[in-house]
């Protein structure tokens, strides 16, 4: 393609004059080029960037700023910044020894630990003064102000906090009813929608972002029942608390978490969903607490070669339900006949993908409510009705891994595999922390670039269980293995306790098939 650069207007007007000369015919250019329709077209249907400013207008006098104080822990190391400073020294100075604290500056004795002020966000939800927050803006907390959009402040109760949710439930008496903003469905919030954040960010009160949903059901790892809101709507420091708002103005998300590498917004932030504001903010109210159902099992995904030792159907493992890998005595769980090795598809009709679907589903259910529980065990689809019980202070001690049973005294070592067995002994058995009950084979070497290896086995390992079958010592670890190598299976799952905690391991039983969760 040319390029050609006019020099002036004396240029313009000549090749303007040319052009008549010659008598050319000058055509719309979109007849020429079609696809100049298609962008006639595209502009014709375009929506403009929506217009915020009567939302904000409206729901601003219901977004609050919070503000908590809290008591300096004056347990830090003596090199630390912090005790430098109490003990009368600006940071990165040495205390000079056998001279009294602050010398030769003359910054006085130590400082007595003081007050700090913590700042987050809020929203109002009833008219009353009920506000809704994170559990880590008030953590801690000695005392709490909130501050409301017209620059009124009130000192606020902590009604109830979940840490599990990340969610609080605060009340101020303002004397007079107060603006507040409606909880809306996030079940119908959809990816690429337009979305406002408000809130407090550095402090800076009455403060509005605007952005997209970039994704939904994020799990990052905060927390057991994580099914975030990822919007790049700028979030920063501060906001936590604050609302996530449609353009209708409803809440559908708490604004909580955020992805960056340097303290400030990267476009990556992540909102608790409404749906779930909802049911814990009731449960709050109510009782200061939440009470969650317990059905009594430990799940983890499942990976490639775990489908392929257990039979599973299903081309993407990963997303085709919640492999049990350890069951609590006298749980529900138990109780109905659910086992090691089952995989669990549904709960009351809906789909459970990931551990984390299962785990947010029965926690929603009242307890001494029924659960109807669709799951595979043996590669047989099955159904089960299950009365869910109340989940305990500390569910994990609710699972013990292991059964009765004899040990044999030497170590047998799988060469195939890479793996040497020992017999669970009184000594080890207190090394590895396991409960007086607890039975099984225990992982004393790992040979290295192994089958064994491969898969993440890892020494220390308790080898409790091959597929279905329990073991109780190295001579049964090893014949069951063998029986599922004869057998022709590419792979066999092993079922193990590491630090405490129960899961399957899927190991290739050829170089090809080696691998691991």
């Amino acid at each position: 393609m040319k390029s050609i650069t006019f020099r002036g207007a004396a240029g313009i007007g000549a090749l303007l004059g040319a052009t008549a000369l010659v008598a050319v015919s000058v055509l719309p250019a979109h007849a020429a080029d079609p696809s100049l329709d298609a962008t006639k077209a595209v502009q014709q249907n375009f929506t403009p960037v929506p217009d915020f400013s009567g939302l904000v207008k409206q729901i601003m006098p219901a977004v609050v700023s919070v503000d908590v104080k809290l008591k300096i822990d004056n347990t830090s190391d003596n090199d630390s910044d912090d005790n430098q400073a109490q003990n009368g020294l600006p940071p990165g100075f040495p205390q000079i020894p056998g001279f009294p604290p602050g010398f030769p500056f003359g910054f006085g004795q130590p400082q007595q630990p003081q007050a700090v002020e913590a700042k987050g966000s809020g929203f109002i939800i009833n008219a009353n003064g009920t506000i809704v927050t994170n559990n880590h803006v008030v953590k801690g907390a000695k005392t709490v102000t909130v501050t409301l959009a017209d620059g009124d402040n009130f000192p606020a109760k902590i009604i109830g906090t979940d840490p599990k949710t990340d969610l609080a439930v605060l009340k101020i008496d303002a004397g007079k009813p107060l603006p507040f903003v409606e909880l809306g469905d996030s079940k119908d919030v959809q990816v690429g929608q337009w979305v406002i954040a408000m809130g407090n960010p550095f402090g800076l009160g009455n403060t509005v972002t605007a952005g997209i949903v970039s994704a939904l059901g994020r799990d990052i790892g905060d927390g057991p029942y994580d099914r975030f809101i990822q919007t790049d709507a700028p979030i920063n420091e501060g906001n936590s608390g604050g609302p996530l708002l449609n353009q209708k103005g409803q809440v559908i998300g708490v604004n909580t978490a955020i992805l960056s590498p340097t303290g400030g917004s990267v476009g990556i932030g992540f909102a608790i969903t409404s749906d779930m504001v909802k049911r814990v903010v009731t449960q709050l109210i109510a009782h200061g607490k939440v009470t969650r159902g317990f059905l009594g099992v430990s799940a983890q995904m499942i990976s490639p070669q775990m489908a392929q030792a257990l039979k599973l159907p299903g081309a993407n493992a990963n997303k085709d339900g919640a492999l049990i890998a350890a069951v609590a005595p006298n749980s529900p769980a138990a109780k109905a006949g659910l086992k090691p090795g089952d995989v669990i598809t549904a709960v009351n009709g809906q789909t459970v993908k990931t551990p984390g679907d299962l785990a947010a589903d029965i926690a929603d259910i009242d307890p001494s409510s029924k659960a109807d529980i669709t799951y595979l065990q043996d590669g047989a689809k099955k159904d089960v009705s299950v009365a869910v019980a109340e989940m305990p202070n500390n569910p994990d001690a609710s699972f013990q891994e292991g059964s009765q049973g004899g040990n044999s005294q030497q170590s047998t070592s799988h060469g195939a595999l890479g793996l040497t067995l020992a017999p669970l002994t009184t000594d080890l058995r207190n090394q590895l922390n396991l409960p007086q009950d607890a039975t099984g084979a225990v992982i004393v070497d790992v040979k290295p670039n192994s089958l064994a290896d491969q898969a993440g086995l890892q020494q220390g390992d308790l080898l409790v269980g091959v597929g279905p079958t329990n073991i109780t010592s190295p001579d049964e670890a090893v014949a069951a293995i063998e029986a599922a190598r004869k057998s022709g299976a590419g792979a066999v799952a092993l079922r193990i306790v590491r630090q405490g905690q129960a899961l399957f391991v899927g190991i290739g039983l050829s170089g090809n098939n080696a691998g691991g969760n």
